[in-house]
């Protein structure tokens, strides 16, 4: 759905003569632009969703809370899946748009940070190795879904309209939930209600490793910034600059979309086997030399959207460039995320753990609250000018990671100890 919303948003529903037919649309405008100034139809469009992919990360962390004390993981998803579903169907009408991200953004907070909760539970706390492995196959799973879902969604918008497209991402959202509950036996829940122990006080070790924990996913937010924007500003480059003419078809900008989650599945067994040969030599990285490795393809991949860019006219720059970048990215993303996802769910206190792994889910919210904003600088720097700005905020992380990567992990290695 994502793949097509900032598209929908500033080349349709915001446009005069639409976006009064959306229910408290003015006052919700009023208040951004309160926050954050006047913007154009593309700036509003590029901060709406920011802040939507921003607290489609935040919520997580409260869906932690509502598993670990109340609910149990089992429930929290499939309650997340079914708000989901309404949240995708709701985005099929005009009237009803503010309605469908609220519902989306709340269903999300209780299925992403348990599900992943889940993931991490079928595994010994000291197997990092073979949870890092699990949580890379669980990613490659997510992203034949992203794969997928732009290539389907994407066309039916272009075809028969945006409504359409949003109307098959509920009903694919509901197939999810028929999956999972077809499975949910073999995975492991929380105790609820009564049959829950005390919450345990946390030592202060385990207070220190929460602390940690939440500097190395401050460090992650760089990589978020310059990989999420892709879906983003990204797609509006591909549209405006990109020459999309296949014979008689223009192929839709939401397509670009799946490219890196291809890249993603196809680069996954092939980064496994290059992790497994480097344990086997006693040399493979750490997590957080992979967020490292991870964070260096993204700034290649922006690196060479700025040589696209430059003196560049609307319609012109080959599709290569997107295609090359968005699999760099793809590849970047498996050193990224599923190591990330690992560490957590590995290190934090086992109290508070489902928790914790809705915390992994801010350090994306803060990145895409930061990309929403970010995007207003495309209009008036340019494409090059914007792409080189994206560069910076990943070198300025890459100095930093650098620097801190040695005494973290000392850190925790003491703590683990």
């Amino acid at each position: 759905m994502t793949s097509i919303l900032v598209l929908y948003m500033s080349q349709a529903l915001l446009l005069p003569g639409r976006v009064e037919g959306i229910i408290g649309f003015e006052r919700f405008r009023i208040g951004l632009e309160a926050l954050f100034g006047p913007m154009t139809t593309l700036a509003l469009a590029s901060q709406i969703f920011g802040l939507y992919a921003g607290f489609m990360y935040f919520t997580p962390v409260f869906g932690g809370l509502v598993a670990d004390r109340w609910l149990g993981r089992r429930a929290a998803v499939m309650l997340g899946a079914i708000l989901m579903s309404g949240g995708h169907i709701a985005m099929a009408f005009d009237a009803t748009f503010l309605l469908a991200l609220f519902l989306l953004i709340i269903g999300c907070g209780l299925l992403k940070g348990n599900i992943s909760a889940q993931v991490g539970g079928l595994f010994d706390a000291k197997d990092g190795a073979a949870r890092t492995r699990a949580f890379a196959i669980f990613s490659t799973a997510i992203n034949i879904g992203a794969v997928l879902g732009p290539l389907v969604c994407g066309l039916l918008a272009q075809i028969w309209g945006w409504h359409v497209g949003f109307a098959a991402s509920g009903l694919l959202m509901l197939c999810g939930l028929a999956t999972y509950v077809a499975g949910f036996r073999y995975l492991p829940d929380t105790p609820r209600g009564k049959d829950r122990p005390r919450s345990e006080v946390l030592t202060r070790a385990e207070r220190r490793t929460i602390g940690l924990l939440v500097l190395v996913l401050g460090l992650s937010v760089f990589q978020t910034v310059i990989y999420y924007q892709s879906s983003n500003i990204g797609l509006v480059w591909i549209d405006q600059y990109v020459d999309l003419r296949l014979g008689n078809f223009s192929v839709p900008p939401a397509w670009f979309v799946s490219v890196d989650s291809f890249a993603s599945i196809v680069g996954m067994p092939l980064v496994l086997l290059l992790w497994r040969r480097q344990a086997e030599r006693h040399g493979e990285p750490t997590e957080i030399g992979k967020l490292a490795t991870g964070l260096v393809l993204a700034i290649i991949a922006n690196l060479l959207q700025v040589f696209a860019s430059r003196n560049a006219a609307p319609g012109t720059v080959s599709v290569i460039y997107p295609l090359v970048a968005l699999i760099i990215h793809g590849v970047g993303f498996v050193f990224y995320w599923p190591p990330l996802l690992a560490l957590v769910s590995r290190l934090a206190p086992p109290s508070v753990n489902a928790t914790m792994m809705g915390v992994v889910f801010l350090s994306i919210f803060a990145g895409n609250s930061l990309i929403g904003w970010i995007g207003r600088y495309y209009e008036p720097l340019g494409p090059a000018g914007f792409w080189m700005l994206q560069v910076a905020i990943g070198g300025v992380g890459l100095v930093l990671i650098l620097l801190l990567k040695r005494p973290i992990e000392q850190a925790l290695a003491s703590r683990v100890g």
